[in-house]
């Protein structure tokens, strides 16, 4: 008996099923690079929308601070979408950190005299009679060229404005220096350390030595000498008392109020307006010259 030879062929029926699998595998490729790109789109617009509402918050916290640097604190304002409270606050210490950091020959303002809104000088006003002033950064080699010196420049009166004096303290880490520009060497005791912050150097001075008529306190110019490579920071510590004001602290958080909204606050010191550094040097007349 003569055999049937089996065809070489494929059975139909396993031929449809490959092609089945293979429009399945190529539906769920397709599938998934969709759902990659939809997840994709949502999560951008999400961020650009919280993008968005951040921006919009910062905008309101910054017109809040415009604001009140104008006409004081404003309370609940609302512009547009987005909304703003601003404060204005004015603080009194025994001691502050100066900003920003100075370089040789800038120098900064300290007040013993309070400001009303108008910005005119009146009392109360520190009477102490001891000031300590820290200076450079923690770690600052003394021996180097370009270690920072310290001269403070206290301004007070006799009597009225025509009685202005000037008492100066000028104080050199740099024993080297010293021989030559006869500073006076800063007070031991170590690091100073004012609100978390070190410093490297500090002198403390006695008013009444000074021969300063403390009833009469106006301001001290404090300026670093010598450093002209590098900023270094500047504080101030006073005894018998609290120093006023040294200018307004203004916070201001600003809210978005659309899409779950988003909150931004701001907060910046503007000190009290001040003579440049120059003008410690001239001479002051009241009439024509």
């Amino acid at each position: 008996m003569r055999k049937l030879s089996k065809s070489a062929g494929v059975h139909p029926d396993r031929s449809e099923g490959q092609a089945l699998l293979l429009v399945l595998l190529s539906m769920s490729v397709v599938l998934t690079i969709v759902l990659s790109i939809l997840a994709r789109s949502t999560l951008d617009i999400g961020v650009s929308s919280r993008s968005e509402e951040s921006v919009r918050a910062f905008s309101a916290a910054e017109a809040g601070i415009e604001q009140a640097l104008v006409a004081g604190s404003t309370g609940l304002v609302t512009i547009g979408n987005a909304t703003f409270d601003a404060k204005v606050t004015y603080s009194s210490a025994n001691e502050f950190i100066l900003s920003p950091d100075l370089y040789s020959g800038e120098s900064a303002t300290v007040w013993f005299t309070s400001h009303d809104p108008s910005g005119n000088l009146v009392c109360p006003c520190f009477t102490g009679n001891e000031i300590e002033v820290c200076w450079g950064k923690e770690g600052t080699n003394p021996n180097l060229p370009t270690t920072p010196a310290l001269e403070v420049s206290i301004v007070y009166l006799e009597g009225d404005y025509t009685t202005a004096k000037i008492a100066r303290v000028v104080v050199d880490p740099n024993y080297s220096r010293r021989m030559s520009n006869s500073f006076s060497d800063p007070s031991g005791g170590g690091i100073c350390t004012i609100d978390s912050k070190k410093f490297a150097f500090r002198y403390k001075f006695n008013l009444a030595l000074l021969r300063v008529n403390t009833s009469g306190l106006q301001l001290a110019r404090i300026a670093l000498l010598y450093n002209n490579n590098m900023g270094h920071p500047v504080s101030v510590r006073v005894f018998g008392g609290n120093l006023p004001a040294q200018g307004v602290t203004i916070e201001s958080i600003g809210r978005s109020d659309v899409s779950g909204g988003s909150t931004r606050k701001i907060k910046v010191t503007r000190g009290f307006k001040e003579l440049p550094g120059i003008f410690g040097n001239v001479v002051f007349s009241q009439g024509g010259i």
